[in-house]
């Protein structure tokens, strides 16, 4: 395997920001990957899955791993449940069609989100309702100092809403390598109630929903609103929709009236955090060559050319503005690099 060197890593960032790798690999396999790791144990190493949950802001200056595990199987079954384990190289949305097509359900809502398998787990991925939480079941992960493999069930990643354990007590210590997902084979349980699916499904004429059915709802949603990254650089939603207290909510809704929310608990709900965003009026504005897309104020976009630091200062204006005119913290989703 052959380690490059001086590599651009703008066609590995759905932001498309131009920033160099001093080196660069491409692992296939666990042996591969054990490998690199063993033979640059001195260099500072950058993982890179889909690159779409990250903003690049400088040259990386040391080895960028890109993990290309490939590979989709069922490893057990029966009438009602189906458990299929998918490598970290995979597409996300590839794997999404992959189970629709085989009738596999519990991940239709996941539709269309950038990404490889790899590191959905990490910030535990979702939309309209579900997260991956809902169907995983355990993955596999190597130790970066170590070199060995590990199992982590559901419980021991101690998912949270965009959050995992990959992202604190064990941040930077392993690799995803593999995820199994637990999936119905019939009896599938429909979630449309959340955001714009059930109108999507009237427009489609559907009353009575297949998961595939909602699957095309949700992508038809998110290609209205979100731009692909292969036209314009983004990473998809930029921020997390804040959880605030249902006293804070009272109170803010004597002076924002229409502010939506959804309940988290019996003291918490989530607030939009584009809903946030285009109120500050935000959303379409353009500075040069980046900005806010003007059908999601969640997205950051990359309109060609632009730098990873010019983004990361609109998302801190956005928060700072955001701050000052609802008292409510947004936190980036994406990883700054």
């Amino acid at each position: 395997m052959k380690i490059q060197k001086n590599i651009s890593l703008k066609p590995f960032n759905t932001f498309g920001i131009d920033v160099l790798a001093a080196s660069f690999a491409a692992v296939s396999n666990i042996t591969e990957l054990q490998d690199v790791l063993t033979n640059n144990t001195k260099q500072k190493k950058l993982f890179l899955g889909g690159g779409s949950n990250m903003l690049l802001t400088e040259d990386f200056n040391g080895l960028v791993i890109k993990i290309g595990f490939k590979g989709i199987r069922v490893i057990e079954e029966d009438d009602q449940w189906v458990y299929v384990e998918a490598q970290a190289g995979e597409n996300w949305h590839a794997f999404v069609l992959w189970c629709l097509d085989h009738n596999y359900g519990g991940l239709e809502n996941l539709s269309l989100i950038p990404g490889n398998v790899g590191t959905a787990p990490i910030q535990n991925i979702g939309a309209y309702g579900v997260e991956l939480k809902d169907s995983f079941m355990s993955c596999e992960a190597l130790n970066i100092e170590s070199l060995e493999t590990k199992t982590f069930k559901r419980e021991d990643c101690k998912f949270e809403y965009r959050n995992s354990v990959f992202k604190n007590e064990v941040k930077g210590q392993y690799i995803i390598t593999s995820v199994v997902f637990k999936l119905t084979k019939k009896d599938h349980q429909l979630h449309i109630n959340y955001g714009a699916i059930r109108s999507a499904l009237e427009v489609m004429k559907v009353s009575q929903p297949s998961i595939q059915d909602i699957s095309k709802a949700v992508i038809s949603i998110r290609q209205q609103k979100l731009p692909d990254p292969k036209m314009i650089g983004n990473s998809g939603s930029f921020f997390k929709n804040p959880i605030i207290s249902t006293e804070q909510y009272q109170t803010l809704l004597q002076n924002f009236p229409e502010m939506p929310s959804y309940p988290v608990s019996e003291h918490e709900v989530k607030v939009p955090a584009g809903w946030l965003i285009e109120q500050a009026g935000f959303k379409g504005k353009r500075f040069g060559n980046y900005g806010v897309h003007k059908n999601q104020a969640l997205v950051l976009v990359n309109y060609g050319g632009a730098k990873g630091s010019d983004i990361l200062n609109l998302a801190r204006l956005i928060q700072k503005t955001i701050k000052k005119l609802f008292d409510v913290n947004i936190e980036a989703e994406v990883n700054i690099l």
